[in-house]
């Protein structure tokens, strides 16, 4: 998939305001339309100008498309960084004035709408109420599993979009204090009543709906509510079995080892997952042999010895 670099198909800077955006737009909407322009590549012109201008006249879209894209060209590979969202509320839907089959991969891997054109993701909820409250937000915010596995409690700075008197897109900062539920899981939502955007004609406050994401580790990684690990032992351990230490989110535990295990053997650590009152997860442990090189000649002479005195042939199921 290629990036696309909506500025340069609406001809415009990094900068312009969303009145000079809008400008540009009816000038190349109006020279492309198929009705007028009748080039073999007009049809398509029109519709990259339409997706361009379907996500930088919105502020929400706009702001989180200005957060990465500025590190990418037009037509480089591209896959979405991962949790590129973060800290960023939106409002806005998926898709605004354009029908979804106007749109490239591309904006759909960033905002399109999922599940026979539902709303989805950070940008989902209505565009317009009529009821007096105010919309509801959402953001991604990222975690580690420590703070799901103990549960924790945080100060966040989440950017809201807007437009300054200039015309030109900035983001406020709003300060929160979030209590992480424990075991709280990956894609989950935390509801936070009344800190979303404020309500019409005094009305009630919207809410705020953070979705969780976990950072990640450099040991374990989540499977739903269960902790996988990948445990190198060595082959001692693994041939004689024995007690050996295993880290947890919960801190060091002693496991046992069945003598004669292989590399692949998966054992399970029960309730070390991520856990909640009703729902229990485990911590699965894999075991990966590790062989010790030798740097020494005894070293070698040890493993000549083990050759000659434990004939072995771990290709005699390969018939070889």
């Amino acid at each position: 998939m290629e990036f696309k670099d909506y500025y340069t198909t609406l001809g415009i800077e990094r900068d312009a305001t969303q009145e000079e955006v809008k400008r540009a737009y009816r000038k190349l909407a109006r020279k492309f339309h198929p009705d007028v322009n009748k080039e073999a590549d007009a049809e398509q012109r029109f519709k990259e100008i339409g997706e361009a201008y379907e996500v930088l006249q919105d502020t929400e879209k706009r702001a989180a498309y200005n957060k990465f894209g500025k590190d990418w060209e037009a037509g480089q590979d591209f896959d979405p960084p991962p949790n590129w969202d973060k800290g960023f509320e939106f409002n806005g839907g998926g898709y605004t004035e354009n029908d979804a089959s106007q749109f490239s991969d591309f904006f759909e891997s960033l905002f399109g709408a999922q599940g026979g054109g539902a709303q989805a993701g950070p940008f989902a909820g209505q565009r317009h109420q009529y009821n007096g409250k105010g919309q509801d937000l959402h953001a991604k915010i990222v975690i580690t599993l420590e703070d799901s596995y103990k549960g924790s409690k945080q100060t966040l700075t989440l950017q809201r979009p807007a437009v300054n008197e200039s015309g030109h897109i900035i983001t406020r900062p709003h300060n929160l204090q979030v209590n992480i539920p424990k075991g709280v899981t990956e894609g989950q939502q935390i509801r936070l009543a009344g800190q979303g955007a404020e309500g019409i004609g005094g009305g009630t406050n919207g809410d705020l709906f953070l979705e969780i994401a976990f950072s990640k580790h450099p040991h374990f990684t989540p499977d739903k509510r269960d902790i996988l690990l990948t445990l190198p032992v060595s082959p001692w351990e693994a041939a004689l079995g024995g007690t050996i230490p295993i880290p947890t989110l919960g801190g060091k535990v002693e496991m046992k080892i069945p003598p004669g295990s292989q590399t692949g053997k998966r054992l399970r650590l029960k309730g070390r997952g991520l856990c909640t009152a009703k729902h229990k997860g485990d911590q699965y442990v894999t075991l990966a042999i590790m062989v010790p090189g030798p740097e020494t000649e005894a070293d070698k002479d040890l493993f000549r010895t083990m050759e000659k005195s434990m004939p072995f042939n771990p290709r005699r199921n390969l018939g070889v």
